[in-house]
């Protein structure tokens, strides 16, 4: 009898090429600590813990038992939307945009800074990227057969890159750049003389500007953050990522937009009728009652995310523990205590005193000596997890 040849799967080498998913393995170590029956605090991940607005899930409601969106919608999405997301850049920033032409509705904000890698970068054309920085920027890269040139982020620059330290031969050859503030994850905020200098740089070697501004709705201390497309010129070389899991509390809808520069806005179009058919209708009428509706729940979060900051930063100088307050996002970059890697210090966190929070060397090489954590429980939780953290006898 014939011998039966062994079947092996072989994968394509973008495959095996990908980073690896560092929030996978977070979450995989705190559910084995719940799993012991461990009371886990989890400030590790951006995943927002307060509810939907009810008047954005009565809209909802509402939508879905029209039968207009139980078929297929329009593969790049409706027009009430993007007119809806033009409308509320208009009133927030000031900002002109053409509904049809310069917006694209993504399902999720990741899935848009994932796409515009597959649709710029050819294998070994050069990406520049912020370090420390959201990991899935690398992704997109990784399937473009890119490659990354990274921009440090130093406390000493206030987490903005340095344009003029990049040697001239990694800027001639850069083809694409991110810049994400409010910042993921350090928390640091950007001011309009900063995408001036941005634009500047970009137009002077050619590089398209992507610019993730997940976190544009939450700016503390009575500053709104800035949008890159408020710069003149910026519409001319890139585009805006914006989404809705934010500033909405909407991150389970998969809401987002690509805003700006009329052809890139065509590509992920383009990549889009590819991969996808089109988001549901009845979400997409619930997103369009979130623009357009009252905006007081985003300013009640913002408001929300700031008291809990606060409430955070008391608790940490009383331990001893000395740390930057961020300007915005929901994220603290926290020193790590002396003897102690990041990587070691959050295992340690999560073993004895069961918190969870991210290691900085999971956002980059420039991360190492910090940890990340989200202010994404009430104010009496997170004051308990600084106690749990003070126990261990590592600060002050």
């Amino acid at each position: 009898m014939e011998q039966t040849k062994s079947f092996k799967i072989d994968p394509a080498s973008r495959m095996t090429g990908l980073p690896k998913q560092f929030f996978a393995d977070l979450t995989r170590k705190a559910a084995a600590q719940a799993a012991k029956g461990r009371d886990v605090i989890n400030l590790g991940q951006g995943n927002p813990d307060l509810p939907t607005p009810p008047h954005i899930v009565k809209a909802l409601q509402e939508a879905a038992t029209n039968p207009v969106y139980h078929r297929y919608a329009p593969f790049s999405g409706f027009l009430f939307l993007k007119e809806a997301i033009a409308r509320r850049y208009k009133e927030d920033y000031g900002v002109e945009l053409d509904p049809e032409k310069e917006v694209a509705i993504l399902f999720g904000g990741k899935t848009g800074l994932v796409e515009i890698s597959q649709c710029l970068l050819n294998p070994g054309d050069v990406c520049l990227v912020p370090d420390p920085g959201y990991p899935d920027y690398w992704s997109g890269i990784a399937l473009a057969g890119g490659r990354m040139e990274y921009m440090p982020l130093t406390a000493a620059g206030g987490f903005l890159p340095d344009y003029d330290a990049i040697p001239s031969g990694i800027a001639d050859k850069a083809k694409l750049m991110f810049v994400n503030y409010p910042n993921n994850p350090t928390g640091a905020a950007a001011g309009p003389d900063f995408y001036k200098r941005t634009v500047e740089f970009a137009s002077r070697q050619g590089i398209v500007v992507a610019s993730d501004f997940a976190y544009g709705a939450i700016g503390f201390d009575g500053v709104q953050p800035v949008s890159f497309l408020q710069t003149p010129g910026a519409k001319e070389i890139g585009v805006e990522f914006y989404t809705l899991s934010k500033s909405y509390n909407m991150a389970g809808w998969r809401v987002g937009f690509a805003l700006g520069n009329a052809e890139i806005v065509s590509l992920i179009n383009l990549i889009q009728d590819h991969y996808y058919c089109s988001l549901f209708g009845g979400i997409q009428a619930a997103a369009a009652e979130a623009l357009t509706g009252s905006q007081a729940c985003v300013r009640e979060l913002a408001a929300t995310y700031e008291r809990r900051r606060d409430a955070l930063f008391a608790a940490l100088a009383s331990i001893g523990w000395q740390a930057e307050k961020p300007g915005g996002s929901f994220f603290c970059w926290l020193p790590v205590p002396n003897g102690h890697t990041s990587a070691s210090f959050a295992d340690l966190a999560l073993e004895k005193a069961d918190v969870v929070i991210a290691p900085g060397i999971g956002f980059g090489t420039h991360g190492e000596g910090y940890v990340r954590l989200g202010l994404l429980a009430p104010e009496a939780r997170l004051e308990e997890a600084v106690g749990r953290l003070g126990s261990l006898g590592l600060f002050g």
